[in-house]
């Protein structure tokens, strides 16, 4: 083991002679992302042809994300986020649309997956080191593709199907630097009253899905009195851990991996990270078992929560989208979507303020604005919750959908949306 440790204990640099004109690099998402192995890279572009780093959710603004390195070295992303969001409306870097859980297919069939570059955490005594923060798409290509670590003491030591042992790797590097941690989001009171509608609609024994957010954040501080709950997530978040401390979670009532905390990636604050380090009863999975419709569909009273921008009268979420413009991508919200459906006694709520831009503009309208991407389709919608109340949207028919979204509405916006509607022949 020592002698593996000496031999494959590398500096920066030497990533770059594991790095090909032409190579398809993938990195993980959030705090899997290898920070000082992508600054090499950036540094010695020029010595690259066509090289393409293919990532979600990129943590830091880089030049090669705005295009700056082309034709060396180039973005390709698969969700948006604060640092590429720009870039990419500004033609610096491509987006790919997919469901989350088909990402590795995605990438098995469509790039040359090269080499894996990743964040890990330092390695035990029996020569495994852990993606820590993330399974995601990485950890399907363990023991497939050449990996090449980051190893950071910070990165907490988790389990499931995300360990990687030295054998498997070409090398690794060590740093030392503080995990990203999301900045908690406000809670405001509409956040609030549309929590409450979802809360009290969540059974005892239910398995819980939430995105990210002020409103599943929200949601999950109205269920501290409910009990045995089980977490089946593609995302981990701080209120988890609350709920874990509060007794609420136990997984007991799971039909997959019961007693377990599955989700493929976390993103929280330090107190999460402390959480999940050496806790065996959080697995890290990859994406594509955790957002794998048919492997949610398992799970008797499956709650699915997610966000949108806006909803047209048919019920189409249009989620990656703002004013028409892309903001992020599809995650893995159709995912759920649909896997709560296909659960016996599964639930979807997807939620928004009923306005926006200060109350001038209804989110709730009778077509998408022009340019809106559908994330959730009309087919896949369940429940459409707003600060007026719940619209419930499976197996009605248009008209029924156009009354009921009108019901939860902002009053000063119902009659124009009314005229509207029947304008367009969604009511008689």
């Amino acid at each position: 083991m020592s002698i593996q440790m000496e031999t494959k204990c590398k500096v920066p640099e030497d990533v770059l002679g594991y790095i090909h004109d032409g190579d398809d690099v993938i990195v993980p998402l959030a705090n899997g992302e290898p920070v000082v192995l992508l600054d090499t890279l950036e540094k010695y572009a020029d010595r690259f042809q066509g090289v393409r780093i293919h990532q979600m959710h990129a943590l830091k603004e880089r030049d090669y994300i705005y295009g700056k390195y082309r034709p060396h070295l180039s973005h390709v992303a698969y969700f948006l986020s604060g640092a590429s969001r720009k870039a990419f409306l500004a033609g610096g870097c491509d987006l790919v649309p997919n469901h989350f859980h088909e990402v590795p297919r995605l990438l098995r069939e469509t790039t040359k997956t090269s080499i894996v570059l990743a964040a890990a955490s330092p390695m035990d005594e029996h020569g495994y080191f852990s993606l820590g923060t993330g399974a995601d798409y990485a950890a399907s290509f363990i023991g497939k593709v050449p990996f090449f670590l980051e190893v950071n003491p910070n990165m907490p030591r988790t389990f499931g199907e995300n360990q990687v042992h030295i054998s498997q790797i070409l090398g690794y590097i060590e740093v030392d630097y503080p995990l990203a941690e999301a900045r908690e989001p406000e809670i405001t009171e509409t956040d609030r009253k549309i929590a409450s509608y979802v809360a009290e609609r969540i059974p005892n024994g239910a398995t819980l899905q939430a995105g990210i957010g002020a409103m599943p954040n929200a949601i999950i501080n109205f269920l501290g009195d409910h009990k045995d709950m089980g977490i089946h997530t593609e995302l981990l978040t701080d209120g988890v851990v609350e709920l874990v401390h509060k007794g609420v979670v136990t997984g007991t009532k799971k039909k997959t991996r019961p007693g377990k905390i599955v989700g493929t990636f976390a993103l929280g604050s330090k107190k999460l990270y402390d959480f999940m380090n050496n806790n065996t009863a959080v697995e890290m999975l990859p994406v594509e078992y955790v957002n794998d419709p048919r492997i949610i569909a398992r799970e008797d009273n499956m709650i699915s929560i997610n966000a949108t921008t806006e909803v047209d009268f048919l019920g189409q979420c249009a989620s990656e989208t703002i004013a028409g413009r892309y903001y992020s991508s599809s995650g893995g919200q159709a995912d759920f979507a649909r896997g709560a459906l296909f659960a016996k006694n599964g639930q979807g709520f997807i939620c928004l303020h009923s306005t926006t831009k200060n109350g001038a503009i209804s989110r709730i309208r009778p077509q998408l604005t022009i340019g809106s991407a559908v994330t959730t389709s009309k087919n896949d919608v369940d429940h459409i919750v707003t600060e007026y109340g719940v619209a419930s949207l499976r197996g009605k028919s248009i008209a029924e959908r156009t009354k009921a979204l009108l019901a939860i509405s902002h009053p000063k916006f119902r009659e124009q949306l009314e005229f509207e509607a029947k304008k367009f022949g969604l009511l008689y």
